[in-house]
């Protein structure tokens, strides 16, 4: 391995990865799909400062975050991670947003999944497995 192998990791992981979720209890496909950064992106970096603005932001004076300010930030910081998606709302395409997207994260099941993706270098592997 020399540089250039792992600066593509970057460019890999810029370019995203697939997930379909899987129903939460079934573990069938549900047909929603996601494309997401993958944690060496330049995508979940720029994330992740914009996280640790918000939280600065978000301080008490104490410098305390309350816990729900920190899970509505860690759902923010993870919907801009979310670079494309085939997800439909009552039968109508549904657009990808920052706001549907955090919607879509505040349901426990579906952040569980997309966080354990994102996180997982080997989904954004492609061509360096």
């Amino acid at each position: 391995m020399d540089l250039s192998d792992v600066l593509a990791f970057v460019e890999e992981a810029d370019r995203g990865a697939l997930l379909e979720l899987s129903h939460p209890v079934s573990g069938e496909p549900t047909g929603l799909k996601l494309t997401l950064a993958g944690p060496d992106s330049r995508v979940q970096r720029a994330s992740r400062l914009t996280m640790a603005d918000e939280l600065a932001d978000l301080a008490a004076a104490d410098g305390r975050v309350s816990a729900e300010n920190r899970e509505k930030s860690a759902i923010a910081s993870l919907a801009r991670c979310v670079l494309a998606w085939e997800i439909s709302d009552d039968g109508k395409v549904l657009p990808l947003s920052h706001v549907n997207a955090t919607r879509l994260l505040g349901v426990a099941w579906v952040r569980e999944q997309i966080d354990t993706f994102a996180g997982n270098r080997a989904n954004f592997a492609g061509g360096s497995r």
